[in-house]
């Protein structure tokens, strides 16, 4: 048997006005809830029981997944009065544990699609005898993330959270937000207040002498804290770049859910996804964008790599660019919203009110 914890307690500031009615672990990426794919390819690599970390919006994720037999797994819950940092929402989570003090728990964030191989990431751990072992990527540009040096071997030598100058950005690995722990070692981390994993728990464990192995592997990874990336997560799952057993049909170009209505005439690329309810009219022109549930989107309008929130509706020959719209809004009819716009939840903007050109 494997455990996990999954780590779904933040408000997902970053993803604003789509995390206003929603926590972002339950924003649908290609017709789930986020959050869906990372169960399903956990209980793919063998995991049997998640406890769920949750905090912001808390109520809505026990509807949705139940007791997680769905899934074929067992899932509980625990929600945090006050958020609690990552390493304190582990130590909270951990009551619900069931194994014993040297049993491996996997440990993930609810905002990173990865195509880790999780039942490796679990046998390095255990064969290198680990008291927690880490998940790292190589990025290009690594400033925004915790650097992660190791020694040849896979030994974690420091941890440089977010570094500020030059000097301090010593390796391209970085901490890609999944690690197993030996459980005994979450019991180290102090109970019933904030703490953060990265800057606390991890260095504290290394000045203090403990083994924490590093498992670099070069594969899928990306961070859903921005739209752009959220949107991007979605079409790369529809299109089968990265796989999850949770996408509810064929990989492809677009996926397109029962209740939906898309127009003869109107084009759907790019891993483009539109919700239940949703409807797409004439000429419509639709690439790697996220339509939710009940939104509309009129005649001849061009949408690219944006997210249309539920129930939202876009009026007639407008140009949506890296734009995000929230649940309920109403856009009129030849608008051009460009990269960065973000539209609140029930907002109005009406006929041709926002150019970024002259003329089409």
């Amino acid at each position: 048997m494997t455990e996990a914890i999954l780590l779904v307690g933040g408000q997902g500031t970053r993803l604003r006005p789509v995390t206003v009615n929603t926590p972002k672990p339950m924003v649908p990426a290609a017709g789930v809830p986020f959050l869906a794919h990372q169960i399903a390819r956990a209980a793919a690599a063998g995991v049997t029981h998640i406890v769920m970390a949750t905090c912001y919006l808390a109520e809505v994720f026990e509807p949705y997944f139940g007791d997680g037999s769905d899934f074929g797994i067992t899932l509980e819950y625990v929600v945090e009065e006050e958020p609690l940092g990552t390493g304190g929402a582990i130590r909270n989570a951990a009551r619900r544990l069931t194994g014993g003090p040297d049993s491996p728990v996997l440990v993930f964030n609810g905002d990173i699609l990865t195509g880790l191989d999780i039942a490796g990431l679990v046998e390095s751990h255990r064969a290198a005898d680990a008291d927690v072992s880490l998940h790292l990527v190589r990025v290009e540009d690594p400033r925004a993330f915790g650097l992660v040096p190791t020694d040849p071997d896979g030994r974690v030598l420091a941890f440089t959270e977010k570094p500020e100058t030059p000097e301090e950005i010593i390796t391209d690995q970085i901490n890609a937000g999944c690690y197993v722990f030996r459980r005994s070692v979450i019991d180290t981390i102090p109970a019933g207040r904030p703490v953060s994993v990265e800057r606390e728990t991890f260095p504290g464990l290394l000045a203090s002498g403990a083994k924490l192995h590093g498992v670099t592997e070069d594969t899928y990874w990306l961070d859903l804290g921005k739209p752009e990336s959220f949107v991007q997560a979605s079409a790369d799952l529809v299109r089968g770049v990265v796989s999850s057993p949770a996408v509810p049909g064929p990989r492809g170009e677009a996926l397109v859910l029962p209740g939906a209505q898309v127009a003869e005439g109107a084009k759907l690329t790019g891993g483009t996804v539109v919700g239940a309810g949703a409807r797409i009219e004439s000429g419509a022109v639709v690439q790697g964008s996220i339509v939710l549930d009940g939104a509309i989107l009129g005649a001849d309008t061009v949408v690219n790599a944006s997210l249309i929130g539920a129930g939202a509706s876009v009026g007639s020959r407008t140009v949506l660019t890296g734009a995000v719209i929230g649940d309920g809004a109403v856009v009129g009819a030849d608008n051009e919203l460009r990269s960065g716009v973000r539209v609140w939840c029930e907002a109005e903007l009406p006929d041709a009110a926002v150019r970024f050109s002259s003329d089409r």
